[in-house]
């Protein structure tokens, strides 16, 4: 009767009001003007990633990344504690077996008498929760068991993201290697080709040293690469939960799928959709719930103990007899002095639950943010690779053209020389273009909240 009309103190939780855009800066204009309802943060990873090895590496990584298992394991942490906080509502009961033998002797006149008993029993104990105190806190635990949970799928996201970022990295140096090595070797046939124009006078020695500039151009690049190329494989190794080993590639750069118009989708769905949100949400729960908690200390604490078994002096009529016992009491216990302890831990628990409510809002506000800088640096990306495409055709014709004239006596070697170093840096910088574009579809995947989604 006491549990029925028992009632829980402090606040019930309602979702606070967020502050939620109509459209998100950066959108492409169309979606700006009319949201699409699906966005691409709603894909499956293995959806928006087609390359087939770098599945598989994220595959790899979900399993055996340290990151993950270790979030993994705090779930397993807030589910036992969810299970102890839920424990005190419910009573207590022991059994116990006692047996007493005494030996006393009062006087040296008086000889000695012995006494036996001998015991078995229940107890029962229980702290009836009235004032809904240990119901609070299991609703407390409860919700910080789902910011585990979510905190766990936070880390999923960002694992997805983190292997995706460093597998298009790694390609992009492999390009890199790609473009030094074929540069080198043209180099170098043309170093010769210059050589022998020298030794044949047709040319002068400047010209050969114009020529040895460019070889040592090319090769001086090949191994930084390398090095570069082989921390990133550690990296990814890092990432997969593996020792340093090599990375099997798939498709080339060039060859990933991308398209310049993301869908973003509605705002309003982020605030379901990105786990750090709802980590958020979940902590501020628990911090609202630990306001009842507090204030339950200013209420009447309600205790019911029970006793009973048999007790007998002589083993063989322990259940026999009038060796039955039993008792039954209740206590009640009011709070009167304690220096201003309650009110300063329901004062505590308020600044919690503000504090956290502040996170809340202000993770909102951050995931809006990060979406926006995502959409208008992917967009920037696309059009900055278009014109980098563009100079590099540019600048591979103008490396043609200042050949064809030089050979045919109508440039000196030094036309040669900037117009292939112009075009070499064009397509370095093309494959870096073509990165910082495949690296913005990546962070707008993640800042939508993608990624988690088994």
């Amino acid at each position: 009767m006491l549990l029925s009309a028992g009632c829980a103190v402090g606040p019930n939780y309602k979702r606070p009001s967020a502050d939620v855009p109509g459209t998100y800066r950066g959108a492409i204009p169309q979606e700006a003007a009319q949201p699409a309802a699906e966005s691409f943060g709603d894909q499956k990873w293995w959806e928006a990633f087609q390359d087939k090895q770098l599945q598989e590496l994220i595959h790899t990584a979900l399993q055996q990344n340290y990151d993950v298992r270790i979030a993994a394991t705090r779930i397993l942490e807030a589910r036992a504690q969810v299970g102890i906080t839920r424990a005190d509502q419910l009573p207590t009961i022991g059994a116990g077996v006692g047996a007493n033998n005494q030996q006393v002797e009062i006087t040296k006149t008086y000889r000695q008498y012995d006494t036996s008993a001998t015991q078995v029993g229940l107890a029962l104990a229980w702290d009836l929760d009235f004032w809904g105190k240990y119901r609070r806190a299991t609703e407390a635990a409860r919700a910080n068991l789902l910011a585990t949970e979510w905190a766990h799928q936070a880390v999923i996201s960002t694992l997805v993201s983190d292997v995706a970022a460093a597998y298009f990295q790694l390609r992009t140096l492999d390009l890199q290697l790609e473009i030094s090595r074929r540069t080198l070797a043209s180099r170098q046939d043309s170093l010769r080709l210059t050589q022998m124009l020298a030794n044949g006078g047709a040319t002068s020695m400047l010209d050969v040293r114009q020529a040895e500039q460019l070889v040592f151009t090319a090769a001086e690049t090949i191994p930084d690469l390398e090095r570069r190329i082989e921390q990133q494989e550690n990296y990814l190794s890092t990432l997969l939960g593996n020792n340093p080993s090599p990375i099997a590639r798939g498709r080339k750069l060039t060859e990933q799928p991308h398209v310049p118009e993301i869908p973003a989708g509605l705002p309003s769905s982020l605030l379901e959709r990105r786990p750090d949100i709802r980590e958020a949400e979940a902590q501020l729960i628990a911090a609202n719930a630990q306001i009842g908690v507090a204030k339950a200390a200013y209420f009447p604490q309600i205790s019911l103990t029970a006793n009973a078994g048999y007790q007998s002096s002589a083993l063989t009529s322990l259940f026999s007899g009038p060796a039955g016992l039993w008792s039954f009491g209740g206590s009640v216990l009011q709070p009167a002095f304690a220096g201003g302890s309650i009110r300063s831990g329901v004062k505590l628990a308020e600044a919690r639950q503000q504090e956290a409510l502040l996170i809340y809002r202000q993770t909102i506000q951050q995931a809006f943010r990060g979406v926006s800088d995502a959409l208008v640096e992917y967009h920037k990306d696309w059009e900055f690779r278009q014109h980098q495409q563009q100079l590099a055709v540019s600048a591979q014709d103008a490396a043609r053209l200042s050949e064809m004239r030089y050979r045919g006596g109508a440039a000196s070697y030094l036309e040669v020389l900037t117009n292939e170093t112009n075009y070499f840096a064009a397509e370095l910088g093309l494959a870096q273009a073509q990165l910082n574009e495949l690296l913005g579809l990546v962070r707008i995947y993640r800042n939508l909240g993608g990624g988690w989604q088994q």
